[in-house]
């Protein structure tokens, strides 16, 4: 009798990074509006891929909820980037309703700053 040497499929949890926002001006830093969802940068020295499915749990400013919101890796900082930008993953968030609410949240935080020169984490 033969076994077969076909790997067990299983299925790979997302991450779930939380991300603590304290500030407008880091969120402007971290906010990616560029996106078709809109993002946002986390720093993070553990290793992503583009593509990967991550969980966030983001606190913004001096809101004590927490925004549950799904989303994809697709920036990637690797440690000792140029213009010393932090280590980290840009996350795309979901097309479904927790991403429109939170894109839409942050974008009000920041209205009439999204359109300044000064530089982010990701450009």
């Amino acid at each position: 009798m033969s076994h077969s040497n076909i790997p067990h499929s299983r299925a790979v949890r997302p991450s779930v990074l939380s991300l603590n926002i304290n500030s407008k001006g880091a969120l402007y830093a971290s906010y990616m509006p560029y996106l078709t969802n809109g993002g946002i940068f986390l720093p993070t020295t553990k290793h992503y891929t583009l593509g990967d499915e991550v969980f966030l749990m983001i606190q913004l400013i001096d809101e004590p909820a927490k925004y549950p919101v799904a989303g994809s890796v697709v920036w990637i900082t690797p440690a000792g980037a140029q213009r010393n930008k932090a280590q980290g993953v840009g996350v795309q968030f979901a097309s479904d309703e927790t991403g429109k609410v939170i894109k839409q949240k942050i974008e009000q935080i920041l209205a009439g700053h999204l359109n300044s020169s000064r530089s982010t984490h990701t450009l």
